[in-house]
This record gives C-alpha cells, structure tokens and sequence, in this order.
C-alpha cells in the first residue's frame, strides 16, 4: 500500500470540530512550550509567542475544553493580579505505543500525551516468524492497557521503529536476521493488528526522537546520535527537530564507509562475533548491554580495530553538522562507550592560536529503550506538539 498515510487514519474523536487536524499551528506552538515547561503559568506563556494575549487565551480555552491540556491552580509568586493558572498536558486525554524491532528483542513502551511512560516490555525475536512476533507484542500491549487501566478508545497510534534504512513509503531494508521484515509496507500491517495508525521510522532516528524528548534535547537543541545495535546508525536533530533528508536517511552513519571498511565500523554484531570467539557465551546484543564487562578477551582488541573508522566519523559530524552533542545511544553498553571516547581525536588545526569549537561527547542517560521510547512519543510528536 504505496499510498499508506497515518494521519487519515486518526480516530474522529481526537480531530478539532469539522476538520481534518488534530490541532492547529498556533495550538501546536504552544502545546510545544508545555511540553517543554511543564506548569508554565498562562500568562507567562503569553510572553513566549508573538500572539497576542488574548489569542493565547483562546486557544487555550479551547484546549482545556478538548482535555488536551489541564488549566491547574495558580502559579505562585507572580505578582498581583488576576492568578494565572499553571498549564499541562493532560496525560488522560490520550497514549500512544511504540515498538522498536531490533534483531533480537522487540521493545514495547506505552506513554500518555504528557510523556509519561506508563509501561514497557519486551518480546524476545529469536527464532520467531514476524506473524508470530507481533502476535507476542499485541498480547504485551493488551497486558499493559489493563495494568494501567487504558480505555481502548484513547490509544491514539502507534509508533513503529525498525532497524535498517529507509526506502519508500513505509518500507525499511532491514539487517539480514529481520529479512522477514524487509522491503514490504509496515504501516498497513501495523494497522491491521491495532486498528490505528501507525507511524514508521527508522530506529537510529526514533531513538535520536526520544534523546531528544526525554534526554539531553530537553537543553541541547543541536546533536547527533550514534544508534549502536546489531548494525549501526543514527539520527541528527537540529533546532530541535529530527532531520529527515532527502531520502529520509540522515543519520545513516554506516554509509560513510567502504566494503572492506565497514566490517571495521562499530556495530555490535562484530563485537558479540569476537568475544564469542574467545570464549565468552554471549548470545544477543540485549545480553551484552546488561551483563558488559570490559574485560572480556576481545573486548580490547575491537576497540582498537574500530577506532580508526570511529575517529573519522566523529570528526565527519563535527565538520559537517557542527553540533553542540554527540549522544552514544542505542544499545551500547556505557562502559563501552566510554572506552570509545576515551580513544576521540578531533582533527584540530588551531589557526592564531584558536581552537574550533567542537561538540561534547555524551553517553545517553536512557536506560531502556530508546527506540520504543522514541517510538511511543512520536505520533504525539507529529500530530500535536
């Protein structure tokens, strides 16, 4: 289905009266400034938009009628005057799930509108047909709604991360152990199972969403975010906003290198190969996250084999995105990454004595799931704020 467009798909009840979209410009600027200042007060609000103060009021008013946002007691210490009531989401009004296919586990994450993760699970892929597989997270998901009590009625959609890049429409060439997965319309068949809509992205860039969101984007605006699983990827926000590209590939890391070269990039499955190899039972990447030891046989030595290309990658986002982060995400162990940015050289050729400026070098303080985070919060992310 080339033609798969998520957004036609909203349920009726989640549209503003008469129209087609879920909220307007001027309410999505300012559902984003809550977002971003939980308990910000309305009249404070009023001095970050050029709207005028009684268009915020307004559209306010009319949030606060649809229950997508709270109109809370008053803010104290502003002054005299009428009180101003302090402005949030309203977690009830809506939740959205997210799935994130890796190649050995699938991540699952609930969250309502205001961000609030409501539960995650996972779904071990091993050996596991794709029908099988969704079956699996479905019954996840029915599990998780009862837990927290979700009416059916206000699962607004569903974000759907997989590993590999973009091709077209809601298509992704995945790593060879998701071949099932690959090359066929998602989107549809992520419908079909929920009955909603379903928003697909790549996981490098749906877990860059949920640094972006949940990590340092909240006082970064600029960074990079290398994806480490079994490939390896990424994603780039700038100002804030997930850049896409031309193909929507931006962030696919991988492709600055060779044939010969990319079995020296640093992708986790060359990791598990090696310390496998050397006598260490390590099945799956997720294993690997939870039980890393830096001194396991082999360990050392891919660091030292990775490093070159790693070197050049670094340096290759400075001089071409100049952000003011690059986030280690995925699912790299931290002490791992910390190995890797122990061994950073920044090509720097100091003109008069100064320095370029460089980016800081960030291990992502998400411990779960990046992707199924990202994921969840990202039909939120495109239809609201």
């Amino acid at each position: 289905m080339a033609g798969y467009v998520p957004e036609a798909l909203i349920s009726p009840r989640f549209l503003r009266a008469n129209e087609t979209t879920v909220v307007s410009r001027n309410e999505r600027q300012l559902l984003q400034l809550i977002w971003r200042n939980p308990g910000i007060s309305r009249s404070e609000i009023s001095g970050h938009t050029d709207l005028t103060q009684q268009s915020v009021h307004r559209i306010l008013d009319n949030l606060a009628e649809r229950k997508v946002i709270l109109l809370g007691s008053a803010k104290p210490g502003l002054g005299r005057g009428q009180p101003s009531p302090m402005l949030h989401l309203n977690g009830a009004h809506a939740y959205a799930c997210g799935i994130s296919v890796n190649t050995d586990v699938i991540g699952i994450c609930i969250t309502n509108i205001a961000g609030k993760i409501l539960g995650e699970r996972e779904v071990a892929l091993r050996e596991l047909t794709m029908d099988r597989a969704l079956q699996l997270v479905r019954q996840q998901v029915v599990e998780l709604q009862r837990q927290n009590d979700l009416a059916e009625e206000n699962l607004f959609g569903i974000g759907f991360a997989i590993a590999g890049y973009h091709v077209d429409g809601t298509r992704h060439n995945a790593p060879l152990p998701l071949h099932e997965w690959s090359m066929i319309e998602l989107g549809p068949i992520i419908t079909d199972l929920f009955d909603r809509p379903a928003w697909v992205i790549n996981g490098g860039k749906s877990g860059a969403v949920a640094e972006s969101m949940f990590g340092i984007g909240r006082f970064i605006q600029n960074f990079a975010y290398l994806s480490f699983n079994y490939g390896f990827g990424g994603g780039v926000i700038i100002d804030g906003e997930l850049l896409k590209g031309g193909n929507g590939n931006a962030g696919e890391f991988s492709g600055l290198y060779d044939e010969i070269e990319t079995e020296r990039r640093p992708a986790l499955q060359y990791l598990i190969d090696r310390v496998n190899r050397n006598g260490v039972n390590v099945p799956s990447i997720h294993y690997m996250r939870r039980h890393f030891d830096a001194r396991w046989p082999g360990v050392a030595e891919w660091v030292d084999e990775v490093t070159p290309a790693y070197i050049r990658l670094v340096n290759a986002i400075r001089a071409t995105l100049d952000p003011q982060a690059i986030v280690f995400g995925g699912q790299i162990p931290p002490g791992l990454a910390s190995l890797l940015i122990e061994r950073t050289k920044i090509f720097d050729r100091p003109r008069y004595g100064v320095h370029r400026g460089g980016p800081k070098l960030i291990i992502s303080e998400i411990a779960t799931d990046a992707a199924a985070m990202g994921a969840a919060i990202m039909p939120f992310r495109r239809m609201f704020y």
